[in-house]
């Protein structure tokens, strides 16, 4: 299938990369930008700019990425969707659980591409990472340990934090949201989550509605060839060292990620210090290209994503249940994945 006609919805800074991304894969194509602010200027690198969803469907797209704040995906998803539009929506998949069932069911009906845009699938040290756990290279996993955090003010250079997506509830912030991806890499990585205890609390003094720390103890599906996995995950805005890393302790040694330097690094059985056994560090725009080329490549071959939609849904069960699990002060099953039919 040629692509000719593509939509960026949000023009952000998320949105303006994705918008660059496009435009230097697809040179050709007419590449339009819905957002609700309004269009004095033609975005550079854009064909158009509209501000209402009935241009964005006159405008028939054949592919759109939903890079608005969370809180508006569905609104825009689901009419692109029922259109056959292949759709790639920014992480979260949503803010709730709220038509995101039906968005799923829409998408297969039509027979779309529906794939979450969570990019970190797509960095070459974590797909290492992954393959060295599944390989067995440190034997059974029994402990995962797992931390992100940046100061939320110095995220976005140049811009007000207090005004940003992060921090207001009503644009879907918090840790939860914002930095779901270390939840989705774990399932991509562990298996799936059955059971979640989470305390969620503002910490700081920054000037936000919303958690700017979360502490998840995730309890994965036990399989045959493990017992009960627990994994701790720690998420904050506060912290002035920037850190993202991943540590999996296994029976025959420990794996460490670093996300930042692009390493991986194996502490062996019977060893007496860290070994590096990968290192490529990100470029910035290097998982979003990838990721952008496995999006076309899926609506050309008809390949199902390997960030699909149930999976934005999966990761959004698992913030539902972290958030009931912090108001009830107890741990909280997961409700399991429907399978569509």
């Amino acid at each position: 299938m040629q692509i000719e006609r593509i939509l960026v919805v949000g023009y952000g800074s998320i949105g303006q990369r994705h918008l660059g991304i496009a435009r230097s894969l697809l040179p050709d194509a007419n590449i339009r930008v819905l957002r609700h602010q309004s269009c004095e200027a033609i975005p550079e690198l854009a064909d158009g700019c509209m501000t209402s969803l009935a241009e964005a469907m006159a405008f028939a797209p054949q592919a759109a990425v939903i890079a608005s704040p969370s809180v508006f995906h569905m609104d825009t998803a689901q009419p692109l969707a029922e259109a056959g539009v292949h759709l790639m929506v920014e992480k979260p998949l949503a803010s709730s659980l709220n038509g995101v069932r039906q968005l799923l069911g829409t998408s297969v009906a039509s027979g779309s591409v529906l794939m979450t845009a969570y990019n970190l699938r797509f960095m070459p040290s974590l797909q290492r990472y992954r393959d060295l756990i599944q390989s067995g290279r440190i034997g059974r996993v029994i402990s995962v340990r797992c931390e992100i955090g940046q100061y939320l003010p110095s995220w976005r250079p140049g811009s007000d934090y207090r005004r940003g997506v992060s921090a207001t509830a009503a644009m879907g912030g918090g840790v939860l949201l914002e930095l779901s991806h270390e939840i989705d890499y774990l399932r991509w990585i562990f298996g799936e989550v059955d059971s979640v205890q989470a305390t969620l609390s503002r910490q700081s003094n920054l000037e936000i509605d919303v958690e700017d720390t979360a502490h998840l103890i995730l309890g994965f599906a036990e399989r045959k060839d493990r017992g009960k996995l627990i994994a701790a995950l720690n998420m904050d805005f506060v912290r002035q060292d920037t850190t993202r890393h991943c540590l999996a302790i296994g029976e025959k040694g420990s794996l460490r990620w670093d996300g930042l330097a692009g390493t991986v690094e194996v502490f062996p059985e019977g060893g007496s210090t860290w070994e590096q056994v990968f290192v490529h560090l990100p470029q910035r725009d290097e998982s979003y290209t990838a990721e952008w080329k496995h999006f076309l490549a899926c609506i050309r071959d008809g390949s199902a994503p390997l960030v699909s939609g149930q999976d934005g849904l999966a990761t959004l069960k698992i913030i539902q249940a972290a958030r009931d699990s912090a108001a009830a002060i107890k741990a909280m099953p997961v409700s399991s994945t429907e399978e569509l039919v």
